[in-house]
């Protein structure tokens, strides 16, 4: 079972060598070199240092920032097992307010403080209690260093339900964007918190403290020991690569940070930790983002900045035939790493390993069963938790004094900026009854709309109809085909990255858009942008004339951003769409390229969205929760009680359903 969701992922992630390049991921490619052209090694330790807190500055603000002020760690040992040489604790501490980690502590017998070492675990579905996560705190703990293994958030006994196994990706770290809080920027907050823990134990020597990890929590291991000092030995394990290796395969939602290629490539991250000692291991059969090639890319530009540090041999790289693990090899080459640079001893090459026993992960449990409390905050909860406090605060504080303002938020921090960077428009077919426009909002992006003419042409003027499942045709929407009936002229876009466009290995579980809106997190375009952007092209294209824009289920979300920012949507309508994004559980028939880093923090809700709109006329057509339910006449009444202060008269009107006949009516 231990391999069950690293297997899922990497049978997803690498495109089927026969495959036609997708014009999408090309330019997500060339968009991501653009951005790193310029890449150099520091000539000096001075404009190291410059650059280095730019990064560092940068990180932060990609992780949402971490709390002024740290909760209490309120720590409590649950159960102890003696076992030879060392024992084995279960514990749980707080790592911010209604938030606990669980963990367990491999401790030494004998008297002293010792060297520590935290060791994440990767997408292993046993998480801390997995086999591989024990073996390495096993050997460590009988080579003498008191070992803390701790569950990531979502994942292990940290999940939405109480047994082992749960994957804390695609749609549940989903709602961690909207409030700005992606889950690689929480876990090295928690893995922070549980050095402060650490730093509790008698037996622990506050000044020699190690992180490793594997896989995901390679990529922890990565970040955490870059950014917290109090680490003096970093040792990640199959993970380190190039970012750049991530664009055109798959990967977890805590591996992203928001925006990063913009401000630095993986080596800016990795000389964070310089002068500190890193061992970078790597496997000969890994996938293309964690393979010895791409890491090697990376390091070329780390050592360098050690040796302006004058610690050339603090960094270390160690490639390992192998395939994606954490066996024998690599953790008998992290002990002798963790043995040099945490107590002084040795060279730094390979310890033996001592023998190992590892137990029934249900053994390490500190909720065994079904025994966790009913009130365990989950990622989801805690999502919805902090979006209420950021849209009670916005609604305190002097949000509608200036719109234009929320507007540029919108459009710059939020979305990556939407305005259009071409004009190039070719028309294909005559003018009746059907043809087509295609169009490129910026380079390497070539998108068509359908044109359907009414029996009387642009009688009631044009309607744009938005699908994200791709060009929308009125023999099977009836919408679409009523609105072309009686008299609108309808065009059908397809807008990047989606129907004709699509990549064709782009699902992971819930989120049917996973990898190509996971890339463009990377650039710091959220899907949700550039398809704001492809929309407002065509708008370029069709002159003066007002137009009314439907957005039909998640597409709605795209119509609402779109008119917000530009004024030539005279009338905007959704249908079945979301109602907002604060949700307590993960989302469901919902697109991962509408959750927008900081939309909750910088502009609002759905309703708040809604409201930049106005005086313009909005359409609510039925609308759905997070959890795909529709919303009652009642409950959306409520949910949009904000947006309608906004508006006059009919301008704004709520329907409880997406009745093709009563919208038909609105737009008559």
């Amino acid at each position: 079972m231990k391999r069950l969701i690293l297997i899922f992922l990497f049978a997803l992630a690498a495109p089927a060598a026969e495959e036609a390049p997708n014009a999408f991921l090309q330019f997500v490619k060339k968009r991501a070199a653009a951005l790193r052209v310029t890449d150099r090694t520091p000539a000096t330790l001075a404009e190291w240092q410059a650059q280095r807190a730019m990064i560092r500055k940068k990180l932060l603000q990609a992780w949402g920032g971490f709390p002024e002020k740290k909760c209490e760690l309120k720590p409590r040992i649950l159960g102890t097992e003696k076992r030879d040489d060392y024992r084995v604790e279960r514990i749980i501490f707080q790592t911010m307010p209604g938030v606990w980690m669980t963990a367990n502590a491999y401790v030494p017998d004998g008297p002293g403080r010792r060297p520590a070492v935290l060791c994440v675990h990767g997408h292993w579905s046993g998480a801390k209690q997995d086999r591989t996560v024990q073996a390495r705190c096993i050997g460590l703990a009988k080579l003498g260093f008191f070992a803390l293994a701790v569950d990531a958030f979502g994942a292990g006994e940290r999940g939405i339900g109480k047994a082992l196994g749960e994957y804390h990706g695609e749609m549940v770290a989903a709602t961690l964007w909207p409030i700005g809080k992606p889950l690689s920027g929480l876990q090295v907050y928690e893995n922070m918190r549980a050095l402060d823990y650490l730093l509790t134990r008698k037996e622990v020597d506050g000044e020699r403290l190690g992180i490793t990890g594997t896989s995901g929590g390679g990529n922890q291991t990565m970040y955490a020991g870059a950014w917290d000092e109090r680490f003096k030995a970093v040792v990640p394990v199959c993970s380190v690569g190039n970012y750049q290796a991530y664009l055109g395969v798959a990967c977890c939602m805590c591996e992203v940070v928001p925006g990063a290629l913009r401000f630095t490539e993986e080596w800016g991250v990795l000389s964070l930790t310089a002068p500190r000692a890193l061992m970078v291991i790597n496997a000969t059969q890994d996938g293309i983002q964690f393979s010895v090639g791409e890491a090697k890319k990376s390091l070329a530009l780390t050592r360098p900045i050690y040796a302006l540090h004058g610690k050339p041999n603090s960094v270390k790289h160690l490639p390992v035939e192998s395939k994606h693990d954490y066996n024998e090899p690599m953790r008998e080459a992290m002990y002798g790493w963790m043995t040099l640079h945490l107590n002084g001893e040795g060279d730094g090459a390979p310890i033996d390993e001592p023998k190992i026993k590892t137990v029934d992960p249900e053994k390490l449990r500190c909720f065994p069963g079904q025994t966790r409390p009913d009130d365990w905050l989950t990622i989801p909860q805690f999502a919805a938790r902090e979006g209420r406090r950021l849209v009670k605060q916005l609604e305190q504080s002097n949000w509608a004094d200036d719109l234009d303002e929320v507007r540029h938020a919108l459009d710059v921090h939020v979305l990556g900026g939407t305005k259009p960077r071409l004009t190039r428009l070719l028309k294909d077919g005559s003018e009746s009854p059907t043809h087509r426009i295609n169009f490129s909002p910026e380079p390497g992006i070539r998108l068509t709309a359908a044109e359907t003419l009414g029996e009387a042409s642009r009688k009631k003027g044009r309607v744009i109809f938005l699908s994200l499942d791709g060009e929308v045709k009125l023999t099977e929407n009836k919408l679409a085909a009523a609105l072309q009936q009686s008299g609108h002229t309808v065009l059908s876009l397809s807008l990047r990255a989606t129907g004709q466009h699509a990549y064709a290995r782009d699902a992971i579980r819930r989120a049917p858009d996973h990898n190509t809106a996971e890339w463009s997190l990377w650039l710091g375009q959220p899907l949700l942008g550039q398809w704001v952007r492809d929309l407002r092209t065509l708008l370029d294209q069709l002159g003066t004339e007002p137009v009314t824009v439907v957005g039909d289920g998640p597409a709605g979300v795209v119509a609402l951003c779109a008119a917000a920012l530009d004024e030539r949507i005279a009338h905007t309508v959704t249908v079945g769409s979301l109602a907002s994004y604060i949700s307590d559980v993960p989302y469901t028939n919902q697109r991962l390229g509408l959750m927008a880093p900081n939309m909750l923090r910088e502009v609002g809700d759905i309703p708040h969205l809604a409201t930049l709109i106005a005086p313009r006329r909005l359409t609510i057509s039925g609308a759905v929760h997070g959890n795909g339910n529709v919303l009652t006449a009642e409950e959306l009444k409520a949910n949009f009680k904000f947006t309608r202060r906004f508006y006059q008269g009919d301008s704004f009107i709520a329907l409880p359903d997406g009745d093709a006949k009563a919208i038909l009516r609105i737009l008559k």
